[in-house]
C-alpha cells in the first residue's frame, strides 16, 4: 500500500529534535524527506553520544528514520542556488533557525513562496516568530521550566523535576506536523501554501490540559503531587510486598469494586468520606493510610493480576528495557528492525500512527551524513552524474 503523503516532498532544514520529529512523522506517512546538513559534521545530534551504533548515536537515531540526507554549505552560492531549486519543487519546509537565519540565504518564506506559493513553510522555535523573545534561542530544558512543567513534577517535599524526555521538543514536534497536514489540506482546496509558525512555549503551555485550566478557571497556582493525581484519588504508585505498581481509579464504580472484590475492604467503599471521588480528595491522607497497609500484604503481581480480572486500570512500573520487550509493544510493531549501512541491523522503535487503508511505510534507517547527496542531485535536479560526483568531492564526500 501507498503512504498518505507519497508524492508530497519535504525539505528539512533543521536540526536536533523537534523540527527533525516533525519530519520524521512525514517521512513515516509517505512522504519524501531530504534532510539538509552541514558538510561539517551535519546534525548536532550525531554526536550526541554515547551509545553509538555504528558510528552514529542512539539519539541521532531516534528522529531521523525515513529521510535521505543532503550536504549544503551555506556559505557556498552554488550550495544556496540548489537549495532554492530544491525549495521550488518542496511541497513542505521545516526549518528551526533563529529569527532572520534564513533570510540571509533567501531561503526564508516571503522570498521562497514567491516562486512557490503552494508551499508550506514550517518555523519551529523557542518562542515564536512574534514577540519580544522571538529572537531568542529555546531550548526544551529552559522550556519545561518556564512554562510550568517543572512546577507540577517531583516529589511534593523536593525540588521540581524535568520530565525524562525533551518532551517540550517532542510535543511541538508533533504538533507541528499536525499544523503541516492541515496547511496541506487547505492547500488541496485553494492552491496556497501558508507559514505555519511554532514555538516550544506554546505548545507546553496548551499541554499544561487540565492543570492550566484549574488555574485559568480559579487563579489558584498548582502544587507537586509526585505519582499522585490533583483531582483523582486513588490514582498514583503503590507498594506491594515486592515492590511499586501504578492505580488509575477514575470513578466511583471503580473504587467500590477495588474496595469490595480485589481488597476484602468493603467498609472502606461504605465509607462516608471516600464513596465520592470529591471526598476521597479531601480525606485523600486518611484513605491512603488505609490503602498503602492493604497493599504491602501481597506481592505486585498478586494486585495486578486481581485488578485486571475487574479490569480497574493497573500496571507495573517499568524499565526501559521492559517496556520495549513487553509483549504488546512487540505486538503492535513497535521495535523494528532495519539494515544501516554502517551499524548493520539497528533496531529503531516504530511509529505509533496505524493507518487501515495507508499504513506508514516501511522504515529506512537514518541516513549517514551526506548518503543520497549524489542520488538527489541527479533525481530531483537533473545533474549529470560527473557534475553530482564534483560536488560531493568538495564537500568532503565519496561520490
Amino acid at each position: 500500500m501507498k503512504g498518505a503523503l507519497e508524492g508530497i516532498r519535504v525539505l528539512d532544514l533543521s536540526r536536533v529534535l523537534a523540527g527533525p520529529w516533525c519530519a520524521m512523522v512525514l517521512g513515516d506517512l509517505g512522504a519524501d524527506v531530504i534532510k539538509v546538513e552541514n558538510p561539517g559534521g551535519g546534525d548536532d545530534t550525531r554526536r550526541w553520544g554515547p551509545p553509538y551504533a555504528g558510528g552514529e548515536s542512539a539519539y541521532y537515531l531516534c528522529a531521523n528514520r525515513n529521510k535521505k540526507s543532503l550536504v549544503a554549505d551555506f556559505k557556498n552560492e552554488e550550495c544556496l542556488s540548489l537549495l532554492r531549486e530544491l525549495a521550488d519543487k518542496a511541497d513542505v519546509v521545516v526549518e528551526n533557525f533563529k529569527l532572520g537565519g534564513l533570510k540571509k540565504y533567501g531561503l526564508d518564506y516571503e522570498t521562497l513562496s514567491r516562486s512557490n506559493p503552494g508551499l508550506v513553510y514550517c518555523s519551529i522555535s523557542g518562542y515564536g516568530r512574534t514577540g519580544k523573545r522571538a529572537a531568542e534561542p529555546g531550548y526544551d530544558f529552559v522550556i519545561q521550566a518556564e512554562g510550568g512543567l517543572m512546577s507540577i513534577t517531583g516529589d511534593p517535599e523536593g525540588e521540581p523535576q524535568k520530565v525524562g524526555v525533551a518532551i517540550a521538543d517532542l510535543f511541538t514536534g508533533a504538533s507541528a506536523a499536525q499544523a503541516v497536514l492541515g496547511a496541506l489540506f487547505s492547500r488541496f482546496r485553494t492552491g496556497k501554501g501558508q507559514h505555519i509558525d511554532m514555538a516550544l512555549l506554546d505548545c507546553q503551555l496548551a499541554m499544561l490540559s487540565n492543570v492550566g485550566s484549574s488555574y485559568l478557571v480559579t487563579g489558584e497556582g498548582a502544587k507537586r503531587y509526585g505519582n499522585s493525581h490533583a483531582t483523582v484519588v486513588p490514582y498514583q504508585a503503590m507498594e506491594a510486598s515486592d515492590g511499586h505498581f501504578v492505580i488509575a481509579i477514575g470513578n466511583d464504580r471503580q473504587f467500590a469494586t477495588l474496595c469490595r472484590e480485589v481488597l476484602g475492604r468493603p467498609d472502606l467503599a461504605a465509607d462516608e468520606r471516600f464513596a465520592g471521588n470529591p471526598g476521597r480528595i479531601v480525606n485523600r491522607e486518611a484513605l491512603l493510610v488505609e490503602l498503602s497497609a492493604a497493599f504491602r500484604t501481597r506481592p505486585r503481581d498478586h494486585w495486578i493480576t486481581a485488578m485486571r480480572q475487574h479490569t480497574l486500570p493497573v500496571g507495573p512500573i517499568r524499565g526501559i528495557d521492559e517496556a520495549l520487550s513487553a509483549p504488546e509493544a512487540l505486538e503492535r510493531g513497535m521495535v523494528v528492525t532495519v539494515d544501516h549501512p554502517t551499524a548493520g541491523e539497528l533496531k529503531l522503535a516504530g511509529s505509533p500512527l496505524k493507518l487501515s487503508g495507508t499504513p506508514v511505510v516501511d522504515p529506512s534507517p537514518p541516513p549517514l551524513l551526506g548518503q543520497h547527496t549524489a542520488e538527489l542531485l541527479m533525481s530531483d535536479l537533473g545533474w549529470d552524474a560527473a557534475r553530482a560526483a564534483a560536488y560531493c568531492t568538495k564537500m568532503g564526500l565519496k561520490a
